[in-house]
């Protein structure tokens, strides 16, 4: 079997929702699948970005590079050394830098805006595993405090005095998230210095 066929093999099977990743070690199963479920994603989330927000992320990749810083001392140090009339043979063409301070102005326009614009894609994106985050921290929260009742009531029935505990009675309690939040809110909002 070539190396190729081998490669399209494996890349079917990790595609198949039944086919279990190898266990790496260390790792558990449950841990693998989400490693590849977050992996999946993230492929299909950048496969249905539209033309312009992959035209964007492409130059702020390239932006964002060594190479473009590399492209831009070569480009803008050779302007400034023929102008100054450092190179013989070259004639001065901007002396007073007026069109390179231009062509700068402009560069850094065009630049800040493809880099706001991926900036939003991925304040976006943040915000979906944000939401993601707190949907299965309270939902968590839930089963935790289902379960402390649950044993509450086992250690009561029992007679382990655990059960009477005042934590007991506090952690069997549903958290409501509104409350919270009012809570953080109303705590910022006294502090003086904000």
């Amino acid at each position: 079997m070539t190396a190729t066929s081998e490669t399209a093999r494996h890349a079917d099977l990790l595609r198949s929702p039944t086919y279990p990743p190898p266990p790496s070690p260390g790792l558990s199963t449950v841990l693998e699948r989400n490693i590849e479920t977050l992996h999946a994603r993230r492929q299909r989330e950048t496969a249905e970005a539209t033309l312009q927000e992959r035209i964007a992320d492409g130059v702020t990749r390239f932006t964002g590079s060594m190479l473009f810083v590399y492209i831009h001392l070569v480009f803008f140090g050779f302007w400034i050394v023929a102008n100054l009339g450092w190179v013989p043979g070259v004639p001065k063409w901007d002396e007073s830098f007026v069109v390179l301070a231009m062509w700068a102005s402009v560069e850094a326009i065009f630049l800040s805006t493809f880099v706001l614009i991926s900036q939003n894609r991925m304040a976006a994106a943040a915000d979906k595993r944000a939401d993601l985050d707190l949907q299965i921290s309270l939902l968590a929260e839930h089963e935790i405090t289902k379960m402390a009742g649950l044993i509450a009531a086992m250690a009561e029935r029992l007679d382990i005095r655990a059960a009477q505990e005042p934590e007991m009675a506090e952690i069997r309690q549903n958290v409501s998230p509104e409350a919270v939040l009012d809570r953080i809110e109303a705590t910022e909002a006294s502090d003086p210095d904000r």
